[in-house]
């Protein structure tokens, strides 16, 4: 794939970039790795400043980034400015609260007695250059939620971003540059999917993280484990959006429909399997077909539009083969399915019933505007249908029954439960997953504490 900015609103490709080289790749990493042995060094103090002044400036260049986002991967712009305030936030959560969040930790005093210590520490310390494999469905967001925790750590970052979001990419890097970072501390790699396992390879690189799609998780995952490195993996979901009979249907139904289409259905924690009791079944499915019906599908940079185009031709002509193999096979289109004429890679937001096992939509990840429709007789089986995939990211609960919300919170196979909201990620919550959607965290305590030596310092009488 070549590191190109194609706007998915035409198909006009607006600049293209040579891939770095082995000599570049080579000076960027000897840069890395000498000032990880300075910048580990540095205070709590002065990376707080320093992401501190990288947040003022991402909210300075707020609209001029917002344009960027939108350009190359085609979310709405009023999204992707609310994506680099997102950014901000998090980067001012992290220079607020990484000293606390690693802190030395003293054991209880009858333990430290018991080994037979006079004290006993747990200390956090940096492991050193972290590769962070990022996707381009939330460009900014995906790289700071790993950047923030782990420059506050102490620890420098080398980005190799998805190759169709470039300008974003290099704009990341200036940004920590700007701030004051030193030029080593935070590098992105302009190379293909190919160079990631031969710099992973490299002993220089401690770690990596990765969001993206389940095979590349595979591979980033079978060359850390050979080379014994720690790897944090988000690849995807398939998340439940649960309606029980106690629920404001009409409320869960609004929110359905944002949850469904955010950032054009391209997200990973967007709801996307939505599974209601029968008893208020047909209220819902009528709601919330109405409001999929009524979003505006259009130009991006519009302020009035909802849905943009999806980011790539590919993954359109993917999406259409997941709907076109459940509409064979018996499923019903209550909205949407078909694409609209004209430029760009646009789908609109469609409403699919009557999917059965057999249907790929029901196995594979629909990353697009497109939601499935379950009925469930009972909470049994809405559990059922609920974990019956391969994916557990998050998903979403409506009830007002705190006996359903304890049932699902046990039950349910995902990183998260939502009740009466729609699954989104903040600073100081942990996110992630379990089976095929990875492991680790990312985010909060846990996630900064992802890429660090958790040191056991034992001091003798």
């Amino acid at each position: 794939m070549p590191i190109a900015t194609v706007n998915p609103a035409n198909g006009e490709t607006i600049k293209t970039y040579e891939a770095m080289g082995t000599e570049e790749i080579e000076r960027r990493l000897q840069l890395a790795e000498a000032t990880f042995r300075t910048y580990r060094e540095s205070g709590f103090a002065d990376r707080a400043r320093l992401l501190n002044r990288a947040a003022d400036l991402l909210d300075e260049d707020r609209q001029d980034i917002a344009r960027v986002l939108t350009t190359e991967m085609g979310k709405p712009v009023t999204q992707a400015r609310a994506e680099a305030a997102k950014c901000a936030k998090a980067m001012r959560w992290y220079a607020e609260n990484a000293e606390r969040l690693l802190a030395d930790e003293q054991p209880a005093d009858s333990d430290v007695k018991d080994s037979g210590a006079s004290w006993v520490r747990v200390r956090y310390r940096p492991l050193g250059p972290v590769l962070a494999v990022m996707p381009w469905n939330f460009p900014l967001w995906q790289v700071i939620r790993f950047a923030a925790p782990a420059l506050m750590a102490g620890n420098v970052g080398l980005l190799k971003h998805a190759s169709n979001v470039p300008q974003t990419a290099l704009y990341l890097e200036d940004l920590f540059h700007r701030a004051g970072f030193a030029e080593g501390c935070f590098q992105t790699l302009l190379i293909g999917s190919a160079t990631v396992d031969e710099i992973l390879r490299d002993e220089r690189v401690k770690a990596a993280t990765l969001t993206g799609s389940e095979p590349a998780g595979r591979a980033v995952a079978s060359t850390a484990g050979e080379m014994v490195k720690k790897t944090v993996l988000e690849l995807g979901g398939s998340d439940p959006f649960i309606v029980m009979p106690s629920a404001d249907v009409e409320q869960a139904a609004r929110v359905a429909v944002t949850a469904r289409v955010q950032n054009n259905g391209q997200s990973c924690i967007a709801a996307k399997r939505f599974i209601v009791h029968t008893d208020v079944y047909d209220a819902f499915a009528e709601r919330f077909t109405e409001g999929m019906k009524a979003l505006k599908l259009g130009d991006p940079m519009a302020e009035e539009t909802e849905v943009g185009p999806l980011a790539s031709e590919r993954g359109r002509a993917d999406l259409e083969e997941l709907v076109d193999d459940a509409t064979r096979t018996g499923a019903t289109v209550l909205c949407g399915g078909r694409r609209p004429a004209g430029d760009g890679w646009y789908y609109p937001p469609t409403v699919l019933t009557g999917i059965t096992r057999e249907m790929r939509i029901h196995r594979e990840e629909a990353f697009g505007p497109v939601a499935t429709l379950y009925r469930a007789g009972d909470l049994d089986e809405a559990v059922l249908i609920a974990n019956d995939s391969l994916f557990g990211l998050s998903s979403n609960v409506w009830t007002r029954e705190e006996a359903d919300v304890d049932r699902f919170v046990r039950d349910l196979e995902a990183g998260g439960v939502y009740v009466n909201g729609m699954t989104a990620s903040h600073p100081a919550f942990p996110f992630g997953g379990v089976k095929r959607s990875g492991y680790g965290r990312e985010l909060s305590g846990h996630g900064i504490r992802e890429f660090c030596n958790i040191t056991t310092v034992w001091h003798g009488a």
